[in-house]
């Protein structure tokens, strides 16, 4: 929908640009305030707060004819869903503690299972509509129905003190297990962000419709349905979690390969294939959960995974838009990404290894 958007509101390509990596910097910023917040008045509540803040940006954004205002609208949506995510793992520890791998399957499934369904039905809507504002609007309803249960959890809230945090933000910055879960993080989010931001158009620059070119990220995120409830588990009981690691990212290549060769031909195959390689996003927010002791360390951990990792993220939308607009053809950008497969690769042999962010504190 990026093109009907820029052609209605007047966006640039520089203004197109930033609107793809509005996500990953809201979810830096934002997602780094999630845990302080928390202490204050609750975990539910800043959850409950954070849908709230998501629903209203995602139904006014489709009211308005500005193009700065539905830049900050689409800004004030995905800072809520970054505080949201970044609380997620701390909540898994504080009910599940021995079902990590399981309740985070769950919940990323969820992800998927509503990703897909964005993706693949935001056209047709536009199109029953009469206009993309029909397609991004709807999924407001979504989020608003998902507000519902966390508005019951914070009440679980009421009474409860300020906590002062035993791990926080700064002294998990300083431990090799942070640096790692970061750039980690970062460099997965990077590439899963340009493939919902980007792939769409290198689609249609190859000859498919905005319709098929919805239903191959459908693909990309079709396939990581049962993967993301496969994945956490695997990950969590086998003896040979990098083995999972390497063959999750070991999809990268090949996808990339073949979009070089052959983009056309075998599309949905290149499609599932990155679509695999996305799944690398379930094993880190296991992995987040797994190298912490304690409800409040997976907390820090998350927000200095997620903030520092999104900084890392925001710079690919961005340069690969830059790339894009500079070539006007996709071997550069594709060729990014292939390159940056190799320190993914050298951080997940890392970060198998057991280890807590708590044991490297430095007071």
């Amino acid at each position: 929908m990026l093109e009907e958007v820029r052609d209605s509101l007047g966006i640039g390509p520089g203004e197109a640009a930033l609107l793809t990596s509005l996500p990953v910097l809201a979810f830096a910023v934002f997602g780094a305030l999630a845990p302080a917040a928390a202490s204050r008045i609750g975990p539910h509540r800043v959850t409950a707060l954070a849908l709230v803040a998501a629903v209203t940006g995602l139904s006014a954004r489709v009211l308005t004819d500005s193009d700065l205002a539905f830049l900050a609208l689409s800004l004030l949506a995905v800072a809520g869903m970054a505080m949201a995510n970044v609380l997620l793992p701390s909540l898994v520890k504080r009910h599940a503690p021995e079902r990590i791998g399981q309740v985070t399957a769950l919940y990323t499934t969820t992800l998927a299972v509503g990703l897909t369904a964005a993706l693949v039905l935001t056209v047709p809507f536009s199109e029953l509509g009469g206009s993309w504002r029909w397609g991004l609007g709807v999924w407001a309803l979504l989020a608003a129905a998902a507000l519902v249960p966390w508005l019951l959890l914070a009440r679980t809230d009421r009474g409860l003190e300020p906590v002062r945090r035993t791990v926080t933000f700064a002294q998990v910055a300083r431990t090799r297990v942070g640096a790692a879960m970061a750039l980690f993080f970062g460099l997965q989010a990077l590439q899963a962000y340009v493939i919902f931001g980007w792939f769409a158009q290198l689609w249609r620059d190859h000859g498919f419709t905005g319709s098929q070119a919805g239903l191959l990220l459908g693909v990309v995120t079709g396939i990581s349905i049962p993967l993301s409830f496969v994945l956490p588990r695997w990950f969590t009981t086998t003896a040979a979690p990098l083995r999972v690691l390497l063959l999750v990212i070991g999809c990268y290549p090949v996808a990339y390969v073949g979009l070089l060769v052959a983009p056309h031909t075998l599309a949905v195959l290149w499609a599932a294939l990155a679509g695999v390689g996305t799944c690398t996003f379930p094993l880190i927010l296991t992995l987040v959960g797994l190298r912490a002791r304690t409800p409040e360390g997976t907390a820090a951990l998350s927000a200095f995974t997620q903030a520092v990792g999104y900084l890392v993220a925001a710079t690919g939308p961005f340069t690969v838009g830059l790339l894009y607009e500079a070539t006007d053809a996709w071997t550069a950008p594709l060729a990014l990404l292939l390159v940056l497969v190799a320190p993914m690769v050298l951080l997940a042999v890392r970060l198998s290894r057991a280890s807590y962010v708590e044991d490297e504190l430095v007071p």
